[in-house]
């Protein structure tokens, strides 16, 4: 059974997003293991923006299929995410032909395998994967906050602490998923202030398997309160300019993340 994906492309200006699926179990494997989990929920893609008429479709499909599937929650089963070419080829109303060049691209990447005979699946990380990618963000972003308390300007500092408006004191009172939202979009902008090229380049696909794994654990072992109190002595070291302190605890914050995916993430093994 296959969710249901948006079509993507649409001739008209006027062409709204929809709902999409990408992702089936494959019927095969009808005796992977279930433990702990609801196998009967598949992982469902996010509403996705119409593919624009100016781009070429290898590079259209690619766009929109990296978004589907990184919007997944691809940990919520260990049931297998299968792609179905035809069918999203028909969904994005493109030929097969750019479908098949933007999953070769996305296979390069690490976000889906080919398996003979089989398909092709969206990737889940072994739980050594994953601590491996990140302490490879640890080391990315505590070297972004080095570099923002030494260039960044009052007001982009100040723009990370108005992401935390909605929340007194550092309690949650909003929905986990609309914090999880606010969570993602403060590590993109602690990159992106380092006004670093190269390493805004090299956590771009780095930071699309880590939004995979932080949207699954932020409900986990109340790490959404910590999370925020983390987050706000963070800015207020970068605030005060203090480089060290402010490396220290953004690599410390992330490193938390990676011991508590050793500690309590058993459906990643």
């Amino acid at each position: 059974m296959y969710t249901t994906m948006a079509s993507a492309y649409r001739q008209s200006q006027s062409a709204a997003a929809a709902q999409s699926a990408i992702g089936a179990k494959d019927s095969s494997d009808a005796n992977v293991r279930r433990d702990r989990f609801d196998a009967d929920e598949a992982p469902r893609a996010p509403r996705l923006k119409p593919i624009a008429t100016r781009e070429s479709f290898k590079g259209s499909a690619y766009t929109a299929l990296k978004d589907a599937i990184v919007g997944m929650d691809v940990y919520r089963s260990r049931s297998d995410i299968k792609l179905d070419e035809r069918r999203l080829a028909s969904d994005l109303g493109v030929s097969r032909t750019p479908v098949r060049e933007a999953m070769a691209q996305l296979e390069r990447e690490g976000f889906v395998r080919a398996v003979p005979r089989r398909g092709i699946y969206v990737v889940r990380k072994s739980k050594r994967e994953v601590i491996e990618l990140i302490t490879a963000w640890a080391a990315l972003e505590s070297m972004a906050a080095r570099l923002i308390t030494q260039s960044a300007q009052e007001h982009e500092i100040a723009s990370l602490r108005a992401m935390f408006a909605r929340f007194d004191n550092g309690e949650l009172h909003v929905r986990l998923d609309e914090y999880s939202e606010v969570n993602i979009e403060f590590h993109q902008a602690i990159i992106r202030l380092s006004r670093n090229a190269v390493l805004i380049s090299l956590a771009e696909n780095l930071f699309a398997h880590m939004r995979m794994i932080r949207r699954k654990t932020i409900g986990e072992q109340d790490r959404a309160a910590r999370s925020i109190r983390d987050h706000m002595s963070i800015i207020e070291a970068l605030e005060t300019r203090d480089t060290k302190r402010a490396e220290d605890l953004v690599r410390d914050h992330a490193l938390g993340l990676a011991e508590h995916v050793a500690k309590y993430a058993d459906y990643l093994d």
